[in-house]
């Protein structure tokens, strides 16, 4: 079974820059509480249930890009509806299967109870369908991205490192992702909100689209 703190969580769908609600929760890595990753950052994301093909895949493209997200100090927690012992046995399929030992923590939600604080479903839902949502939670519990994906349509794993990598990038910066932006791509710098540097500005759009730093001085 799972427990809140006592507060009121939101009957819709979180959004960006909400904090992730806490809970503590049974795992296949032990009792979790989501306060307990507080100072580094979290990726928690869902699926409607155990055994099924997509998330099976997805599944082991975690395990196997883990180091990476370990990497970045990030670390990964999912979340089905099924029952811990369900985990236990599909992940022993898993290792069985493809050879491949899945060690980050799968929480139980049996009764919906996460996935209704989260607004994955609504109160009145009891089908677990729909639960396919990723939140990138930051090092202060905020949520910062979510990605949400049909049940036939397996995640992107390079997506989510790349995600991962944006936000750290803009906060270290205090600038803009463009979009495709990877590792070693430049960034944009905030646009400017003084009337005298617009009028100044060397062209139409520099103003508000340009490259963060290039204009820096030594």
């Amino acid at each position: 079974m799972s427990e809140f703190e006592p507060r009121d969580f939101p009957h819709s769908a979180l959004r960006i820059g909400d904090m992730a609600p806490n809970f503590t929760a049974r795992s296949t890595a032990g009792n979790v509480e989501l306060s307990a990753y507080r100072g580094r950052w979290l990726i928690l994301f869902s699926h409607p249930a155990d055994f099924t093909p997509v998330c099976t895949t997805e599944f082991v493209a975690l395990a196997r890009e883990a180091a990476e997200f370990d990497r970045r100090e990030c670390a990964l927690m999912a979340l089905s509806v099924d029952s811990l012992f369900a985990h236990f046995a599909w992940l022993r399929l898993i290792k069985d299967r493809f050879d491949l030992e899945v060690r980050f923590p799968v929480v139980e939600d049996p009764t919906l109870v996460i996935g209704h604080a989260y607004g994955m479903v609504s109160a009145q839902d009891s089908d677990s369908a729909t639960v396919r949502t990723t939140y990138f939670i930051d090092p202060d519990g905020v949520i910062r991205a979510m990605t949400c994906y049909p049940a036939n349509v397996g995640r992107s794993v390079p997506e989510m490192l790349r995600i991962l990598d944006a936000l750290k990038a803009v906060d270290k910066e205090g600038a803009l992702a463009p979009a495709n932006w990877a590792i070693g791509d430049p960034l944009l710098s905030q646009p400017t909100v003084e009337i005298d540097d617009i009028f100044s500005a060397s062209d139409a759009t520099s103003w508000f689209l340009k490259e963060h730093g290039k204009d820096a001085q030594p």
